[in-house]
């Protein structure tokens, strides 16, 4: 079940009918939520402050949800003369999760020196889905490139992604090498994958979906029908994704209730409709030749050191493909290491900015 990952375990389990013996777990997960030393037990979570809201259409018609925070000294990016726009930083968030994913760093970084411009990607959050068909990275990288033309048509950038992010911003390297060329300032990517490493790992979806390759359309049809059923399941099985979500998202042994609580209702939110509809492409994500596009830039790749869904191999294998890039494993941390380890995180990021912005 490891190898399903978050939501794979969970879709899994319920729709397997397992969620009936959740109950034996709820006084584990009561105790474990009660914790009066938890630091972010006040947080609020998907409630912080922005500039400005708003839509941004895709060629496919999917309306993305938006948010941009100005920098403190509120110059922007659309100055007429001579005058250099300040730097943007885009945030592309990964799969069944949302803008909310970078919590910590937009609280970190705001208010302060940069113009931060956050989306939902298809299919999750506030945005919009795909009237029909399956969801496709290049149409990831096709509304990356759509978020940069409407929201920061003028300056430097510097494109930071997390699982799905990194991948999308790959998709979008690889379709856009100019718009690379020109704009982009320097690249992070966080918790994510190339695709297939050189051992035929796969990367970026679960091995155990691998091997069910020619059954993906099935299920894609058969949520057309069950989908809203096993929704239902997911909800009904709160407890056991909260464990599933501290199991499979985090690495240390304690982590906090709350942020669990926060991924998991990011995890839960995600129609099971969106989830079937990007697992054939997430199986097929290979997009090592892509970081060609990438590779005269500033990078810094960022994981986990006890990442389940993506183990740090396939943040070496990136490094591998991107021989001056820079890697930082982040002790005792799991997938969401940008939320469970922020400190570190921002730090790292921090000096990256430094270096590659000012």
């Amino acid at each position: 079940m490891a190898r399903w990952g978050i939501v794979g375990a969970l879709a899994g389990v319920a729709a397997a009918g397992v969620a009936a013996g959740v109950a034996a777990e709820r006084t584990l997960v009561g105790r474990t939520r009660k914790n009066s030393e938890d630091p972010y037990a006040e947080e609020p979570f998907g409630r912080l402050p922005y500039d400005e809201a708003l839509t941004v259409t895709t060629a496919d018609g999917v309306e993305l949800y938006v948010e941009v925070v100005e920098p403190a000294d509120g110059v922007a990016v659309d100055l007429g003369g001579d005058a250099e726009p300040e730097a943007t930083l885009i945030f592309v968030h990964g799969f069944c999760l949302d803008m909310g994913t970078f919590h910590m760093q937009r609280r970190y970084l705001d208010p302060g020196d940069y113009r931060m411009v956050f989306y939902d990607q298809p299919g999750h959050g506030r945005s919009g889905r795909l009237e029909d068909g399956e969801y496709e990275l290049p149409a990831l990288g096709e509304a990356l490139r759509d978020v940069i033309e409407q929201t920061t048509p003028v300056g430097p950038i510097v494109l930071i992604g997390h699982s799905m992010g990194g991948m999308a911003i790959m998709a979008c390297a690889e379709l856009f090498p100019d718009l690379f060329a020109d704009r982009v300032a320097g690249v992070v990517l966080i918790s994510t994958s190339g695709g297939k490493s050189e051992n035929g790992k796969l990367g970026g979806v679960p091995e155990m979906i691998a091997g069910a390759g020619p059954l993906l359309g099935m299920v894609s049809g058969a949520t057309k029908y069950s989908g809203r059923m096993i929704d239902r399941a997911r909800h009904a099985s709160s407890d056991l994704a909260w464990l599933l979500t501290r199991r499979y998202g985090f690495g240390g042994r304690r982590p906090s209730p709350a942020l669990v609580s926060y991924v998991e209702q990011m995890n839960s939110s995600t129609p099971m409709d969106t989830v079937t509809r990007y697992l054939r492409t997430l199986y097929s994500h290979a997009r090592y030749p892509a970081l060609a596009a990438i590779r005269t830039k500033p990078v810094m790749v960022i994981c986990g050191e006890k990442d389940p869904i993506l183990p740090v191999s396939h943040s070496e294998e990136i490094v591998r493909h991107l021989p001056d890039a820079e890697l930082v494993v982040v002790p005792d941390s799991g997938h969401v290491v940008l939320l469970e380890h922020a400190d570190a995180v921002n730090e790292a990021l921090q000096d990256f900015l430094d270096k590659v912005v000012g």
